[in-house]
This record gives C-alpha cells, structure tokens and sequence, in this order.
C-alpha cells in the first residue's frame, strides 16, 4: 500500500514537471528561427534540374495542378490548397506541412498531382523535386454558372512575396514578408520563407491560419497569417525578426507593385490605353489625423522619398482610379488590381514610411515599393515583434472622409516664355465636404514647392463634377533634380481634405 502510494506521488511529480503537449503554433516557428539566428547562414546547396531551370515564363504556367488533388478537397472543407510547381526563375523548393493539432506533416511532392500541359518533362526525374509554393482557395465570388467553386484568394510563391485577393478584384501589387537594404548601394537582399506550416481549419471556419519561418543572410524570423477572405480580403501577420549581423535598412510590411504611365505622366510610346498601372498613389494616414496622398511616377532616374512619422496609423499603395474607361484593357483589368493597405498592430515609434520608384520600360516589371523603417534597430540576436493587418481593397479605399485628390495631371506651363521649361499641374479634389461648399466660398490652396518656383496658382469650382480643382505653374530651378510640390486646400481655418504631395520627376 505504501509502496502503490510512493509510486503514485512520484508520477504526478513526473507529469506535473514534464512539458505540457500543446498544438503546433507561433511558439515552435519561433524557436526555429532563434536557433537558427545563433548559427552562421548555409545557402541551399539545391539545383533545380536543367529541363525545369530553363523553362519560359509561359512555359512554367502550362505546369498546372490537378484541382482535384486539392488538400482538404475529400474533406469538404471551405478551404483548400493548391500547390505551385519549380520551375524557371522559381528555383528554390519551399517545405510545406499540414498542421492537426498536435500533429504535423509533410506535404510530399507527387508528379502525379500536376498536368504538365505541352511541357515535355520526365516524370520519373523529377523524383522528390518539391514545391515552388502554394496558394489558397475559398468560396469568395458566387459564380451562378459554377455553384461550390473555390476561388484563388491567396498565395505565397518566391522570396517572402504573397498577395491575395477580395471580392471581385484581379492580381496586382504584392506584400512581403520582409525586406533588407532595399535601393541601398550595397544591393538588396530578399530573404526567404524556406517553410510553411498550415492548420487544418474547422468545417465552418471562415479563416485560415498560415505559419512560416523565414531565412537569409543576415535574418531569420517566424511568422503567423491569420487570412479572412472577404469584400476585403483581411490578413493579419504576427513576426518576430531576429538578426544575425546589422542591416544598413530593415524595411518591414513592404508592398511592391507597378506604375507605367497614368494620368500624370503620358505614355512613353504610342499606346491604345490611357493607363497602365497596379497602383497610382501611396496613401498615409499620420498619428495626428493628416492624410498625405502622393501619386506614383515612372521616372527617370531611380527616385527614393519617404516620410518621416511618429506612429503612423496606417500606409499602403492605392488604386484609386476604377473606371475602366481609364485603362481599357479588357486582359489585364487594370481597375479591378487591389488597393493594400497597412495598418499597425500596435504603435511603432519613429521612423519613416519610404518610397522606391524605378524606371521601368514596360509594365512586366514591379517598379514601386513601399515600407516602414525603423529609426532604431535592436542589435543581432534580440526579438523584434513586429505586427500589422493588412487590407486588400477595391469598394473601400482608405481615404480621409471629407475629401480627397481624384487626379493630378501634368503638363507644359509657360507657352509663352522661351524654352517653355515650366511645368503646369491640375489637381482635381473631390469628397463630401467640398461638393457642400458654395461656389464662392473662399477656399485657399496652401502651397509649398521645393526645387521650384510658382508664378501662378488658381483654385476654382469643377463645375463638371462638383469637386474643386487647383492649378499650379512653377518653374525648376536645378534641372537635374526632381521639383516636389506640397498642397493643401484650406476653407479660413479648416482643412478640408488630405494633403498632396507630388513629385515631378525629371524631363523625359
């Protein structure tokens, strides 16, 4: 009896102080990352097979997945998973596992799943090849003519890039997962997410949790998406950064996207379409309420701005224009590309919201990127907890309430003065507050120019749309740097509206 009792007492001793079984979650990604933070990085020794290495672009999207081998497609669950194949310049494999509670699996790579299209591939070479990445799929548009239709809402493909969707919208900008030294002389470093884990949603659940562990050169990190796919599409990203050595610049939540030509920046060569972008502005929202509005640029020489806030309340790459008769292009519907916006978890103290803007020739290339940084930075081997829920919108741009900017268009200024080096810019304001204002209520346009002088500012009604449009001509004064141009419209005291800030890139 004694001896029943002893061994009693000793096993609740044993199990009061062992480790408590738990689900798989941040915690475990967490730790990979900081153990992997303490070692020296090991670049991937993998060699994507010569056939797949020099596939084109068109070639690597022939390679498709067979929608029926969809992970949880048997189970009839609301999500579903669809895997991406290696192949051209995606020539890293990404490790992928299914998460059920405690358990957690591999997802094995099967040349079966895929339907190679008029790729002339052999199979049995490709072995246990793995996957280039994965995307998601759920029920987001109701599609009459395809009742129980999953739609693409998500995917994570290459570097630590993912985009998703909401209802109604086509692919455009992307997010990241992280950047480093971006636009730097140095040159930039892309981290990776080397591997994912995805838990196994409930028959009902209406979002999906993604977690990752990223990798490069100088950082690691884990990551938790908690997706909720909708009108707008929600993801909120939880990360824990650690560094193995200092960066000169840690761009966190950065977005990329494209801007060819637009509005306020004619086509380079005759085109059919009168725009050709992903986005046409950066958007920012300050601690103290004041919206900014900067319209995107195609310029001439690689351009770095930025903006420098105290707890911001939120930033992202807008798409505000959504008339079709805007871009006509009936392949690549350019009005129904996503808005993104970034909103903090939590405040982020100081630091600046930068833009890169490249030259581009041509529409293929990403030329826009968009990010935080930082003022201060722990040193290698701390945390740094970085949160924020990402927006991805089309119905419902973030924008102040009371008025904002439509469009800003660019043109000659000084017909008549010798060289005609002037620059004549018309802005058009629109929104709630303006339109309720009287035709000659005395609204001002408050108007700062660096890099320039103005000789002339008028501000009247837009009688066609019941907005307010301002025009501004200037002159520059060093030629061989961009004029920027800061205004705001003022009715006595109170400013209606966000403020526009433009730059005006260099002769073309």
């Amino acid at each position: 009896m004694i001896k029943a009792t002893w061994l009693a007492a000793i096993a609740f001793l044993l199990a009061a102080t062992a480790p408590a079984a738990h689900a798989f979650g941040f915690v475990d990604v967490d730790r990979r990352a900081r153990e992997l933070a303490n070692r020296p990085y090991v670049k991937s020794a993998f060699v994507l097979p010569k056939a797949l290495k020099e596939l084109r672009y068109d070639q690597t999207r022939d390679i498709r997945f067979d929608p029926a081998q969809s992970m949880w497609r048997a189970q009839k669950l609301p999500f579903e998973i669809q895997f991406l194949h290696l192949g051209g310049i995606f020539d890293q494999p990404v490790r992928i596992y299914e998460v059920v509670g405690k358990e957690v699996s591999e997802i094995g790579f099967d040349s079966a799943a895929f339907n190679y299209g008029r790729n002339k591939l052999d199979r049995a070479q490709l072995g246990k090849l793995g996957f280039a990445g994965f995307r998601v799929h759920f029920p987001l548009n109701v599609i009459p003519s395809a009742p129980g239709y999953k739609d693409e809402v998500v995917s994570f493909l290459g570097a630590s890039y993912f985009r998703a969707l909401g209802q109604g919208q086509r692919y455009g900008a992307s997010a990241r997962g992280l950047a480093i030294d971006t636009a730097e002389r140095s040159g930039e470093e892309f981290p990776r997410f080397e591997q994912f884990w995805i838990e196994r949603p409930a028959s009902g659940a209406r979002q999906l949790v993604i977690y990752a562990l990223l990798d490069s050169r100088r950082a690691t990190g884990a990551y938790r998406f908690t997706i909720r796919p909708g009108d707008e599409t929600v993801t909120e990203v939880q990360s824990r950064l650690y560094l193995r050595e200092p960066v000169a610049k840690l761009a966190l939540a950065p977005l990329t996207s494209m801007f060819f030509f637009g509005e306020n920046q004619r086509a380079p060569a005759e085109d059919f379409r009168p725009e050709v972008h992903d986005s046409d502005g950066l958007a920012i929202n300050t601690v103290n309420g004041e919206w900014i509005w900067r319209p995107l640029v195609n310029p001439r020489r690689l351009l770095v701005t930025s903006f420098a806030l105290t707890d911001p309340r939120g930033f992202g790459l807008m798409q505000r224009d959504r008339n079709f008769s805007s871009y006509e292009d009936l392949e690549a519907r350019y009005e129904l590309r996503p808005s993104i916006w970034v909103e903090p978890a939590s405040k982020w103290g100081a630091g600046r919201v930068e833009l890169v803007q490249i030259p581009t020739p041509n529409e293929a290339n990403d030329n826009i990127v968009a990010y935080w940084v930082p003022n201060t930075v722990p040193p290698p081997g701390t945390p740094i907890d970085f949160s924020y829920r990402m927006l991805w919108l089309k119905n419902t741009d973030r924008r102040p309430p009371n008025g904002w900017v439509v469009q800003t268009r660019r043109g000659h200024g000084f017909q008549n003065s010798s060289g005609n080096d002037g620059v004549k810019l018309t802005v058009d304001f629109d929104g709630p507050a303006l339109r309720k204002l009287p035709v000659n209520a005395p609204l001002q346009a408050d108007v700062a120019i660096g890099n320039g002088q103005s000789s002339d500012l008028v501000i009247h009604r837009n009688d066609a749309t019941g907005g307010w449009r301002m025009v501004v001509q200037m002159r520059t004064q060093d030629k061989e740097k961009p004029i920027e141009v800061r205004a705001f419209l003022r009715n006595g005291k109170e400013v209606v509206g966000e403020t526009w800030n433009y730059i005006v890139p260099l002769t073309q």
